[in-house]
């Protein structure tokens, strides 16, 4: 797959997309990964994430799309991927089918939000 294969497939999925999709073309790094992961495994691990992530104030982007896409998948095996920002700054979790020519869904992790007093 090519950097112009991955960002053509990086739409309105979900909220993270658009800013993956920009990262890539920016000068970020990706991997999509071979092997096939089962959908209901990583639908109960970004739940857990997410709830973590809730818990401790950390803002996302997609996360909670994502892991309603993956729910209603549960049944399929998908490909992993991810994007890195030239900075390093931002990673971006990709869900693709299992041929790889179609983005599912992709998420961003964030920072911890400072509290306000």
């Amino acid at each position: 797959m090519t950097r112009d294969d991955l960002a053509e497939m990086l739409a309105h999925q979900t909220p993270a997309c658009g800013p993956a999709r920009d990262a890539l073309l920016s000068g970020g790094t990706f991997d999509v990964w071979d092997g096939l992961v089962p959908t209901a495994m990583l639908f109960h691990g970004y739940r857990a994430r997410l709830r973590h992530t809730r818990r401790r104030g950390v803002a996302t982007l997609g996360l909670s799309e994502t892991v309603a896409v993956l729910e209603q998948s549960e049944d399929e095996a998908l490909r992993i991927g991810m994007i890195r920002s030239a900075d390093r700054t931002w990673t971006f979790m990709l869900f693709l089918d299992a041929a790889a020519t179609t983005v599912l869904a992709c998420a961003r992790g964030g920072r911890v939000q400072p509290q306000d007093d």
